[in-house]
């Protein structure tokens, strides 16, 4: 049973419609990355998830707290990381922690506080007043905030916009900690590199949901897979003793790759491998022709404007 669930989430502002008839399930454990534009409707779906902002219609339940339900309990489930976090910059970094444990039931605070600190490589610092921390490490401190009471879903808006290569970096090692931890973690990101090291599935979305699938399951139903064989050389009449072989679906040459599509790459890339060397060819290397992420969501905005 999925852990989050969306049944056509919608959210209007007036005539304008910012996430519309949104399904979603994700399963405990999972590292969903939720992709789109700046003005996609990320965030728009973060707050109704969580309860901040109400939806237009539709139905969604965190953890089996539905989202128009009791707040308190909603948030006893879910933590969360907005994407512009605010503290109490006068205080400490171990006083701001030890105030929004506080908003929680059974959250034993000194405990708590000291562990998240530690964690966050923060416990150095914890009497530190927060309005002297550098931009990662208050968000370093925001995610131990939304840690603090162990909730079962964390929800992170663009969790290192805004920060320097070192800083994001730390950040996503912290996530890629709590996922190994068995976390279920919904990211909102434009950061199309941030979400492929990080997340199980990856959701495009522009108002609404374009495509949700793993990576690899996403290259492979929007592209033709393509071998690539790198040589020493190739030779013309290679090329043409190539072209004679019927499970070669295309073959295009580029300097001393050869990119091919074959009928059923598992089955045909052996034989064809032993055709080459059988036929004088020196291969370097067998790769197979990589899509980014970006060259996916521009596919599939380019399909759906067709529409």
């Amino acid at each position: 049973m999925p852990i989050v669930e969306a049944k056509e989430l919608t959210r209007k502002f007036g005539k304008l419609i910012a996430v519309e008839k949104l399904n979603l399930e994700i399963d405990k454990g999972e590292v969903l990355g939720f992709l789109g534009p700046n003005g996609a409707g990320k965030t728009t779906t973060i707050r109704m998830l969580s309860g901040i902002i109400a939806a237009t219609s539709g139905y969604a339940e965190i953890a089996g707290q539905p989202i128009n339900g009791s707040i308190e309990k909603l948030h006893q489930v879910l933590g969360l990381l907005t994407e512009s976090p605010g503290f109490y910059t006068r205080l400490s970094a171990y006083r701001n922690l030890e105030y929004f444990a506080g908003f929680y039931q059974g959250v034993n605070i000194p405990v708590q506080v000291e562990k998240y600190l530690r964690i966050m490589k923060l416990w150095e610092r914890r009497t530190d007043p927060v309005g002297a921390f550098s931009k990662g490490m208050k968000q370093r401190l925001a995610l131990a905030r939304a840690l603090i009471h162990e909730p079962e879903v964390l929800f992170l808006d663009e969790p290192t916009a805004g920060l320097d290569p070192e800083a994001s970096g730390e950040v996503r090692d912290l996530i890629s900690k709590l996922s190994s931890e068995g976390r279920t973690i919904f990211i909102s990101t434009h950061n199309l590199t941030e979400a492929e090291q990080l997340c199980n599935r990856i959701a495009f979305f522009r108002t609404h949901l374009l495509a949700l699938d793993t990576p690899v399951n996403l290259r492979r139903n929007l592209f033709s897979r393509r071998n690539i064989l790198r040589l020493e050389d190739v030779e013309n009449v290679l090329i043409e003793n190539l072209k004679n072989l019927k499970y070669i679906k295309s073959l295009k040459q580029d300097g001393n790759k050869l990119i091919i599509e074959l009928n059923n790459s598992e089955k045909d890339l052996p034989e064809l491998v032993q055709h080459v060397v059988k036929n004088g060819g020196r291969i370097i290397e067998v790769t197979e022709e990589r899509h980014s992420l970006e060259e996916i969501y521009l596919n599939l905005v380019r399909e759906e404007d067709k529409v």
